[in-house]
């Protein structure tokens, strides 16, 4: 029996004591030397030389454990930075322009009640500005497709204001900053469908930028390994707030960036210290926690923390007293010396000795500056330091750490202050003090109105000639979006006619014919190589696993190891060049490399064709902000929601069992949605898709389909020229009854794997109960309804404009009974345009494990269900005796 008090008795041990000890004695004489140095000069100084010997042995080349967190100091010393090769003084009138005109934009729009905001903006100005004059390059550099740029969605007022100092604004334009119903405005965050000129990515979504930023990077690099582009000389820059750093998805894939070595990705942290109602973290150090965080992670870390007035203090500190006070002062605390003077400072901050010996020699004035203008973030040398560190690091993506002061440069209203994030407007008193603080040459008269005017210095002045010149340099202008017509060629129609053909009497699930149909299209000379698969850890469960050894699955690293199942014909097969991403268990990293594909029509003038296929639980229920960010983006390709339906999971039970995901991809107006129950549907909506989304006038959609995992017939599309159209549209007659106008007769309409239950009533229907009924099916209730809408509001135009779906139905005896593996809500979309009585089945509710049959007794929707509930409809309107649908409930065993 092993004695349980033989851990706590024995004494302290580590990792190390597995480890042979060579010469205990050399081992004991370190020991002592730092025990020694510890007694004569105490710890700090102990810890020093632990350091500087590991910073020696990690530049010799020895394999140590990375340090999770540095001192609170800048990462570049002032001896390191790198010489400024630009005009300071011209940059620092052009910021402080920028400045000006960002706060008089959200002020002007006050006006209106609409507000703005106005710190962030304030506090990321140099940030920005650096990046503009001497870092992001444009598009018309010749290298690659320039850089790509996740701006901070709240600093956008300052992006506008450059732009607006570049001359691709008006002062109009600036003044319909959130007015957009007119058609002219600007959007409040970067929007790619709202101002498709200039934004690339919508960002404002916290933390979903970040992510995509990362995702971006990869699919850079996954591009130029395929050999589609060359994007080597192309950068991904990701501006975030701290506290945006909460959001999970804002660091979700730190460790993906860092194991694939995406150097090409700098994230910049503007770290105020602030979050919307308060400090980001009261009562610790949010950059502190970053900085293991990224670390931790495996990425490079430059910390901007303090600017140049520091340098010489710093100097000072013989003692690391000073380092260490700065370490140990909780955030929340920082932010209140931003607004106190320097007598509380030299009080409350330079306690002891060592410190009240440094502050002796500083004014009041001198210490309020310290804390209040002189943070990193603010000064052009220590951020240009910072950037330069950051783009020669080789080998790891880096995070910049700047700290700031949210506010700056607005005043002591609004500096450093809890509330001003919602503070959207500045008097004209604030404006003529932020005036004199920026040396703006504005004279009064132009201030004495109530309406602050914007400041532009002249085409032909200095700033702007100055500004433009520097984005000649880097390329051309910036951020600026390009979409250059490369339509693809249609595929060949071989693949498409397979499927329509049918599979005669072999049975086979949707979800495996649509992959049969992207696995022959993959192998078209032409368009072949732009598919791109991106699969959530579940290539086996949709059978694509032959994809393996022909398109093999990317990886950078290739494959540096022996497979297990190497000897098989299916086997695991990466390679740097693969086709196929198999991404793990991430949805929400799928869909950021799906939209990273599907925008790179726009980004490189590549249009790829991303295909991602997951459970279709997991896709709009898990990452529905995402799907609004991939139309904001006006993202392209085909979304697959398999192993769809509610009753279709047998065994997987409630989490697995998705009944709603059309009626959350409805609510999308980019997503294309269709729930195809045949092959040869399936054949005629993916060549649409691929004409529609990739033709010779491409359309800012994506198509969503459901497919299932049921194998079941897969008949020849029927002949007739409406077949195709009704496909698309959302609707045709699959089977009509026989012809006997004696009889009652009902229509079924279905989508999805419920025809098939349909197709089996309309037989009881007949054969047991004397009942005719038509089978219609409906391949998007959604675009059905989309129709319909735009037809209303044809009419209220003055146009006469029947709904397709009016017009289908149009004639067709009895009453209408919608079933589906969806819930009600999905089918009923049409209900008000159908002129019958309308009824519908469907899947309310949470799902359960238990056989197909069973689950869809449970849910009445199986055939038995549909030809009870088919009768009681007939009964409503009088078309058969109430006593035939007891009867058949008896019948049934229907009960409840």
């Amino acid at each position: 029996m092993i004695d349980p008090t033989g851990p706590a008795e024995a004494t302290a041990t580590s990792e190390l004591d597995q480890l042979p000890d060579r010469d205990a004695e050399e081992t004991a004489e370190w020991q002592a030397s730092l025990d020694a140095v510890v007694r004569s000069a105490g710890p700090e100084r102990a810890v020093y030389l632990l350091r500087r010997v590991y910073e020696h042995a990690a530049r010799s080349g020895m394999a140590l454990p990375g340090l999770l967190s540095t001192d609170y100091i800048n990462t570049v010393p002032a001896s390191a930075q790198p010489a400024f090769p630009g005009d300071i003084a011209m940059e620092d009138r052009i910021t402080a322009l920028n400045r000006w005109n960002a706060a008089a934009m959200v002020t002007r729009g006050a006006r209106f009640g609409l507000g703005g905001h106005i710190s962030t903006y304030a506090s990321a100005a140099w940030l920005y500005e650096i990046g503009f004059n001497h870092f992001f390059r444009g598009k018309d550099g010749g290298e690659g497709s320039g850089d790509q740029l996740f701006f901070q969605g709240h600093a956008s007022p300052g992006i506008y204001a450059r732009v607006f100092l570049e001359g691709r604004l008006s002062e109009q334009q600036l003044d319909g900053f959130r007015r957009e119903a007119g058609g002219h405005g600007l959007p409040s965050y970067p929007h790619p469908r709202r101002l498709p000129w200039l934004w690339e990515f919508p960002t404002v979504s916290m933390g979903l930028g970040p992510l995509a930023a990362v995702y971006q990077a990869r699919f850079n690099r996954y591009l130029h390994a395929r050999g589609i582009k060359d994007t080597s000389g192309s950068r991904i820059w990701a501006f975030l707030g701290d506290g945006e750093t909460d959001e999970p998805e804002a660091t979700a894939a730190l460790a993906l960036a860092a194991r694939e070595r995406l150097d090409n990705l700098t994230f910049v942290v503007n770290c105020n210290l602030q979050r919307l109602d308060g400090p980001v973290r009261p009562n610790s150090k949010i950059v502190q926690e970053l900085e293991a965080r990224f670390r931790g992670a495996g990425w490079n870390v430059v910390k901007c923390l303090w600017g140049e007035a520091w340098d010489p203090v710093l100097r000072q500190d013989t003692t690391g007293a000073l380092v260490r006070r700065l370490g140990e002062v909780p955030d929340a605390q920082m932010q209140t010396y931003v607004t106190r003077d320097g007598a509380y400072i030299r009080k409350h901050f330079f306690t002891g000795d060592a410190l009240s010996g440094i502050a002796a020699g500083l004014s009041d004035g001198r210490l309020n500056d310290l804390f209040e203008n002189s943070r990193g973030g603010h000064e052009p040398l220590k951020v240009h330091a910072a950037y330069r560190a950051a783009v020669d690091h080789r080998g790891a993506p880096t995070v910049v750490l700047a700290q700031t002061v949210k506010g700056h440069t607005l005043g002591r209203a609004f500096e450093s202050r809890n509330a001003n994030h919602q503070m959207k407007k500045l008097t004209m008193a604030q404006f003529r003090e932020m005036r004199d603080r920026l040396e703006l040459p504005i004279p009064d008269s132009a201030l004495s109105g109530d309406l602050v005017p914007y400041w532009h210095p002249g085409e032909n002045s200095e700033e702007v000639r100055y500004l433009r010149e520097r984005r000649a340099a880097l390329g051309g202008p910036a951020p600026v979006r390009r979409v250059v017509a490369k339509p693809l060629k249609q595929p060949p129609a071989g693949p498409f006619e397979t499927l329509e053909k049918g599979f005669g009497n072999q049975e086979v699930a949707t979800t495996m014919a649509l992959v049969r149909l992207v696995k022959d299209l993959m192998r078209d000379q032409d368009t072949g190589p732009r598919w791109v698969p991106i699969i959530p850890d579940e290539a086996r469960t949709f059978g694509m696993e032959s994809l393996f050894p022909t398109a093999g699955i990317y990886s950078p690293d290739g494959q540096t190891y022996e497979p297990v199942d190497a000897d098989q014909l299916l086997y695991y097969r990466e390679a740097r060049n693969g086709q196929l991403i198999d991404e793990g268990i991430t949805e929400a990293g799928s869909l950021a490399e799906f939209t990273a594909a599907g925008t790179s029509y726009a980004t490189h003038g590549e249009p790829m064709i991303p295909f991602y296929i997951f459970y279709a639980m997991f896709g709009f229920q898990r990452t529905g902000d995402q799907f609004w960010a991939l139309a904001d983006q006006m993202g392209r390709g085909f979304v697959i929601g398999a192993t769809a339906g509610r009753t279709t999971m047998t065994g997987e039970g409630l989490q697995h069992a998705d009944g709603h995901s059309h009626l959350l991809a409805s609510t999308n107006p980019a997503a294309v949605c269709y729930d195809p129950a045949f092959a040869y549907e399936i054949a005629v909506i993916v060549r649409d898709g691929l004409r529609r989304m990739y033709g010779d006038r491409p359309e800012d959609v994506f198509y969503y389909l459901t497919v299932y995992n049921e194998p079941k017939p897969q008949p020849p599309m029927p002949a007739g020229p409406s077949v195709e159209e009704g496909i698309l549209r959302g609707i045709y007659r699959f089977r009509r009854a026989e012809s006997d106008d004696t009889r009652p007769w009902i229509q079924l309409l279905a989508s999805g794997t419920a025809v098939h239950w349909a197709l089996a009533a309309q037989e009881l229907l007949l054969s047991h109960w004397g009942v005719h009924a038509d089978v219609w099916s409906v391949t998007s209730w959604t675009e059905l309804r989309r129709d319909a809408l735009d037809a209303d509001r044809a009419r209220l135009r003055g146009e006469e404009r029947v709904p397709y779906v009016t017009e289908a139905l149009a004639g067709a005896p009895g009453p209408v009974l919608a079933v589906s593996d969806w819930m009600r809500q999905v089918p009923d979309q049409i209900s008000q345009w159908v002129g019958h009585d309308y009824s519908s089945l469907g899947t309310d509710g949470f799902g359960l494990s238990d056989t197909r049959d069973a689950v869809r007794r449970y849910f009445r929707v199986d055939t038995e269900s549909i030809v009870v509930a088919a009768l009681d409809r007939l009964a409503g309107v009088g078309a058969v005796h109430a006593e035939t649908v007891a009867q058949a409930r008896e019948w049934y065993g229907w009960h409840g």
